[in-house]
């Protein structure tokens, strides 16, 4: 039967497909509780280098560890042959381990050189380790050899051989001098890889007689050195012709002949061409050494394809390139290239890639069931193709014992229908020239019950929209089948958004919060089942959600970064904050907060990046911000002045660090030491881009400069003052500015200005030449110099004439330049007349015109500013005597002959006068003029009043208004009713003479508001309007307010409701309305009493288990509706279910109640019957204790039992009032139910329930009516108890 394996450890699946069979491999777990019991074949965990190199000096250490069940036992073979560890005093082998420990203390160790093999054994197989080739490091001495001294001429190459003596590993080389100092190296002069030294050509100062190769030997630690080798370089040019022929006939010891320029050519590797054989997974080194003169430079390309730049160097100065981890794509053709000012040389290297053995899929362990199949399979590759052989318990397999089950395909060994016992290692050993491989293979046939790895209960957490992974490791043969449930009651299947995965792992793509939860997974095969638990808690992930923001702040401020997070609120949050990617330096101006970094005082070290990372136990999240720290520029420096001139320079300076915020300008400022020294004044401002002003200068200073630098922090300090300037002195090239002319008095006229300062003087000995004369005359001008001021008075001049006036500076050096004329004035007079021909156009009761001529401007003696007009009221036209009022006073600007006059009330007396006015004064005023205003509308009236407020009438009082602003010609009194919504009736208009104050109106209706509206009139019109308001009383007084009060409801039985109220209306048309709730139907109406007080109503007949909307209405004769309340809505119970018992069929409760309602009738009958007789009862004793004096006593027959009657019985007699809360005063004999409860007022309960029809307060009145009183009804008691 097919079955479908899983390997619950491995991290992949080999899946294999024979005979309709399916296996996987399997390894043993290492959990001590599975091994336990558990047979393994044995299996080797560790073991020594294949080619083992030992030190002489050490003991020898050769490993061999190996796991198993039972413990395996170890043996050895070398070099072929078995090693009887223990007749070898010097081997002592492990306990429970192969390793051997070989001691050579007194021995050589070539005596224990050779290979060796490792075998562990149990009785479920053997493996065996790898053939270990020991070998002992050597390091042999130089050959002695003797050296003489190369003698080379300059210009030629030159190679210094090495050729160190072989030793294992091989030497390390360099070349040193007799100080033990390294020889310099360069492209002319490097060592080759075989470790000769190469002159590309060589120089005079390459002569020296300590060239040394040394050896270095890893394993030992050892250094040996060569023979000093000796090189004379000689200069042919200098030597004497004769003494070179001789040194070229007795010495042959140079080793070329005299050399020049020359073109490239190759040292190593010789010809045009040469091959090389790399490893695969090795490293390829490629060297090309050329010499020349220049010397060359040494280039690289591949023919065939690109470098690999990853995994590619160049070493000794370009001359040797690297390759590491060698590929079959690395093999090709590789060009190096020599060239210099000359020509150019090639070389080819053609580079072959081969390969030792290596896996592509090395054999696995496999653990089957009885009866199962499973393959083998040991696949590898190399060049050339390795030879695969295969050992059973490292016996070749060919020399192994048949077994049918088996059968071997190569690189393949498939078992079928495998047996218990047949247990064994498989060992697979692939072979080529360069090197081998061997792996063990056990082949476990178990017949194991599942067992569950991992631990129960797990709790497993995961952030929201991560992958979830649940473990269920899990061992058994047959290899177990996994089923996942969850919540132990959804089974889960291998589709979205689940995946379970080979070894059992249930993986959720995309974690929710509803996969939280408990899962359970089961393992099982045909030899039982096993479960385990776990746990799943989804979490919240973890958001910044206020980042901290990119920050400029100012040196010495505070910075703050915010870092607000939300996160899974049952994982604890860890917040750090780092500085670029670095710990917050140790700094108390650092304060770390919730969610926050504050930074105090920030100094430039400050700057950077700050980020925010908040940590859980599950997941972060970070943000960064910068901070840049900016601070006013350094001041500028190095200032100096060139091209210098009489009137300008130009000023050079080199700018400040900004500090993080551009500079936007420079200002130049200057001092001057001759006029104002220490006081600096701005000059010019130049862009932030810029270094060089050009400063315009004036005459007959002493000038130092500096410079400010300004960013958008502020400015900086300033600069060192530049060297002093001085400039030579001139003409002043200005004249004062400012320059007026105005008198002070009616003679005199005041010259000023303003004065130059000591830099506008241009040279010593500033004056002012003063230069005025009367303008629009044929005179000279006059002239006056001054220094050292700033105005000049000329007297004697005629009043208010203009004068042209100028001023202009001089010095020693010469005047300024030619002065401008401006007009000035002498000084003013107050005028000397009054405007003339005024007359006033009465436009209205409230607005005149005036008009005048004007005044002359000699008359004026001034600036004409305007004309101011006096006016006031003497008096109002109604009276004879005046009563003159504040005075009001308009001016008029300018040369105006009229103006308005607003503002004035009508009907009345005016007088006004007009003046002239100049900057000096008023003039004289104009002869009093009066006029009259006409008649206008009056103002309103000074009160209304109303009084008297009956049923049907009110009086009405007012006063007449306070401005009449007219003869009045009467009152206009408008009025009109008010509804209840505020709505307004018919207006009603009357007219009434001039000399009435007061009117009284009939006729009105009862209980309702009038509003009124009240004017006086004129014949000019009607004046403002004002308005009151009054209501008629009611016939018994009630104050205004809702006509039902205390409107309660409640169910009686299934078929009725009892409504209850208060009402306090005159009309008596009073209805109880209902209405099936949600229907569309009309309005069932029933009329019910109209009295005032408080009433009841039973409704019946109405449906079980339905709601109605119930309402009162108050109908006119019109039957249009007055009043109504709020519906109120009641719900009837259901009718009782047939299988229920009604009580009220019941004949045992038929008769009771009968019973009862007989008892009631007696006691009443007996209370009506002592009452009559006027004798005492509980109640009246209670009414005798306690008499009300206030009260007059009621007759006997005047007693009556207070329930309610659809009659008028209870309406108070004609000119009774009620009580301002609505209810009738009762007095103290009133008999009633209520005296004999607990008290109370007898009003209704708060249910709403009709007690009030037999226990209702008694309204009395003290005079003595013809009402009766009806005997209270049996039936209107019984129904009190329904």
């Amino acid at each position: 039967m097919d079955r479908k394996r899983k390997w619950v450890l491995s991290s992949g699946a080999l899946l294999v497909i024979f005979l309709g069979r399916m296996t996987t491999a399997l390894e043993v777990p290492l959990d001590p509780k599975v091994l336990e019991g558990l047979p393994q074949p044995p299996t080797i965990t560790h073991q020594s280098p294949k080619d083992f190199i030992i030190d002489p000096r050490e003991n020898i250490l050769i490993y061999c560890e190996a796991k198993g069940k039972p413990h395996p036992s170890f043996s050895w073979t070398r070099n072929g042959t078995h090693f009887d560890v223990e007749k070898d005093s010097k081997v002592l082998m492990k306990p429970s381990s192969g390793t051997l420990v070989i001691d050579i203390s007194g021995e050589k160790a070539e005596a224990y050189e050779g290979i060796y093999q490792c075998t562990a054994r149990n009785e479920h197989g053997t493996a065996v380790s790898n053939n270990i080739f020991i070998r002992q490091s050597r390091s042999p001495l130089w050959s002695k050899e003797r050296k003489e001294a190369i003698m080379v001429q300059v210009g030629v190459s030159l190679v210094l051989q090495c050729r160190p003596p072989a030793g294992l590993p091989p030497p390390i080389i360099f070349w040193m001098d007799n100080n033990f100092q390294r020889l310099p190296q360069n492209t002319r002069v490097s060592q080759a890889l075989n470790g000769d030294l190469y002159f590309s050509n060589v120089l005079l100062d390459d002569t020296r007689n300590d060239y040394i190769c040394y050896a270095r030997f890893p394993h030992t630690q050892t250094i040996q050195q060569k023979q000093p080798i000796t090189v004379k370089v000689l200069d042919m040019d200098a030597i004497n012709e004769t003494v070179a022929a001789l040194y070229n006939y007795t010495n042959n010891l140079f080793v070329d002949s005299p050399s020049g320029e020359r073109r490239p050519s190759f040292m190593a590797p010789l010809g045009r061409s040469s091959t090389q054989m790399a490893l695969r997974g090795g490293v390829l080194e490629l060297e090309c050494i050329a010499e020349g003169l220049p010397t060359p430079e040494v280039s690289w390309y591949k023919e065939s394809g690109d470098l690999p730049s990853s995994r590619m160097s160049f070493h000794n100065f370009q001359k040797t390139l690297k390759i590491a981890d060698v590929m079959e794509a690395d093999a090709g053709d590789y060009r190096c290239t020599a060239k210099n000012s000359l020509g150019s040389a090639h070389h080819t290297i053609k580079v072959n890639v081969k390969a030792a053995p290596f896996w592509i899929s090395a054999p696995r362990n496999l653990i089957l069931a009885p009866k199962e199949t499973g393959i083998l399979t040991c696949r590898v590759s190399g060049d050339p193709k390795p030879q695969i052989a295969w050992s059973v318990n490292g016996v070749p397999i060919e020399d192994s014992p048949k077994d049918t089950s088996r059968k071997v395909e190569d690189d393949t060994v498939i078992l079928s229908d495998v047996q218990t016992g047949s247990s064994a290692v498989y060992q697979c050993n692939a072979s080529n020239e360069f090197g081998y491989l061997l792996a063990n293979a056990f082949v476990n046939v178990l017949a194991e019950a599942p067992r569950v790895l991992t631990p129960p209960n797990n709790v497993y957490q995961v952030i929201t929209n991560n992958p979830a992974f649940l473990d269920c490791a899990s061992f058994g043969s047959p290899i177990p089948t996994i089923t996942w449930f969850k919540d132990s009651q959804t089974s889960i299947l291998n589709r979205d958004p689940y995946v379970i995965h080979n070894n059992g792992t249930l993986e959720i793509n995309v974690a929710q919060s509803l996969n939280s939860g408990k899962y359970t997974c089961i393992a099982s095969n045909n030899l039982g089942t096993r479960e385990n638990h776990v746990y799943l808690e989804v979490k919240e992930p973890t958001r910044i959600l206020a980042q901290p923001e990119y920050m400029v702040v100012q040196r010495n401020r505070k910075a703050v970064f915010e870092c607000k997070v939300k996160h899974d609120p049952t994982l604890i949050p860890t917040m750090n904050w780092l500085k670029d990617n670095g710990e917050l330096p140790d700094d108390e101006r650092f304060l770390v907060d919730t969610d926050s970094l504050t930074i105090n005082e920030v100094t430039e070290e400050d700057e950077g990046t700050y980020t925010c990372v908040m940590n859980t136990t599950l997941d972060q999240d970070s943000a960064s911000a910068m901070l840049t720290v900016v601070e006013e520029p350094d001041p500028p420096t190095d200032l100096e002045l060139t091209d210098q001139r009489e009137r300008s320079v130009q000023l050079t300076w080199i700018p400040g660090d900004e500090h993080n915020s551009p500079t936007q300008k420079f200002l130049v400022q200057y001092e001057d030491l001759l006029h104002q020294a220490g006081v600096w004044h701005n000059l010019t401002e130049e862009e932030g881009t810029k270094t060089t002003a050009h400063l315009d200068l004036s005459p007959y200073a002493y000038y130092s400069f500096r410079v400010l630098a300004v960013n958008h922090v502020g400015y900086s300090q300033p600069s060192q003052p530049s060297r002093q300037y001085r400039t030579n002195p001139a003409a002043p090239d200005v004249n004062p500015t400012d320059v007026h002319g105005v008198g002070t008095e009616h003679n005199n006229l005041v010259i000023s200005w303003k004065e130059l300062t000591g830099l506008q003087s241009n040279g010593p000995g500033l004056q002012y030449k003063v230069n005025w004369r009367q303008k629009d005359v044929e005179e000279d001008w006059l002239s006056e110099t001054v220094a050292n001021a700033s105005k000049y008075v000329v007297s004697g001049t005629p009043t208010f004439v203009p004068y042209e006036v100028k001023v202009q500076a001089v010095n020693d050096y010469g005047n300024g330049p030619a002065p401008e004329a401006v007009v000035g004035y002498s000084g003013e007079d107050v005028p000397m007349s009054a405007p003339e021909s005024v007359q006033v156009l009465v436009q209205n009761g409230t607005l005149a015109e005036v008009h005048w001529e004007p005044v002359l401007t000699s008359m004026v003696r001034g600036r004409l500013q305007g004309y101011k007009v006096s006016y006031w009221r003497e008096r109002s036209l109604h009276q004879a005597e005046a009563q003159q009022e504040e005075q009001q006073v308009l001016l008029f600007s300018g040369n105006r002959t009229d103006g308005r006059l607003p503002g004035l009330k009508p009907y009345s007396l005016y007088t006004l006068n007009i003046r002239v006015v100049n900057g000096k004064g008023e003039g004289p005023p104009s002869p009093n003029h009066n006029f009259e205003t006409p008649e206008g509308v009056p103002g309103p009236p000074s009160f209304l009043r109303i009084k008297n407020t009956d049923m049907d009438s009110l009086t009405l009082e007012w006063g007449p208004p306070q401005d009449n602003n007219g003869r009045l010609t009467g009152y206009t009194l408008k009025y009109q009713p008010v509804n209840s919504s505020n709505e307004l009736g018919p207006v009603e208009e009357m007219m009434f003479p001039a000399n009435e104050t007061t009117v009284v109106l009939a006729d009105l209706k009862y209980s309702t508001r009038y509003k009124f509206y009240f004017n006086a009139k004129t014949i000019k019109g009607s004046g403002p309007t004002i308005t009151e308001e009054a209501v008629t009383i009611m016939d018994e007084v009630r104050p205004i307010g809702p006509a039902f009060t205390n409107v309660n409801s409640s169910v009686v039985g299934e078929e009725g409701a009892v409504i209850s109220w208060e009402y306090f209306g005159p009309d008596k048309n009073v209805y109880v309305e209902y209405i099936v709730e949600n229907s569309k139907e009309d309005w069932t109406k029933e009329c019910v009493n109209g009295s005032s007080g408080s009433q009841t109503y039973l409704i019946k007949g109405l449906k079980p288990g339905t709601s109605y909307r119930v309402r009162l209405v108050v109908k006119d004769h019109s039957e249009a509706t007055i009043h109504s309340t709020e519906e109120l809505v009641i719900t009837l119970p259901e009718a009782m279910k047939s299988d229920q018992v009604d009580l009220a069929t019941q004949g045992w409760f038929i008769g009771l109640m009968c019973a009862i309602a007989l008892l009631i009738l007696v006691l009443l009958i007996i209370c009506f019957i002592k009452r009559n007789k006027g004798g005492k009862y509980p109640v009246k004793e209670k009414e005798d204790a306690h008499q009300d004096p206030e009260i007059q006593p009621m007759k006997d027959d005047d007693g009556t039992f207070g329930e309610y009657s659809d009659t008028e019985d209870h309406k108070p007699l004609k000119g009774s009032r009620t009580p301002s809360n609505g209810t009738v005063k009762r007095d103290d004999s009133d008999d009633s139910l209520v005296d004999y409860g607990e008290g109370g007022d007898g009003q209704f309960n708060e249910d709403g329930s009709f007690i009030g029809q037999y226990s209702g307060k008694k309204e009395k009145d003290t005079h003595e009516g013809n009402e009766s009183s009806e005997a209270p009804s049996p039936v209107n008691a019984m129904n009190s108890f329904v």
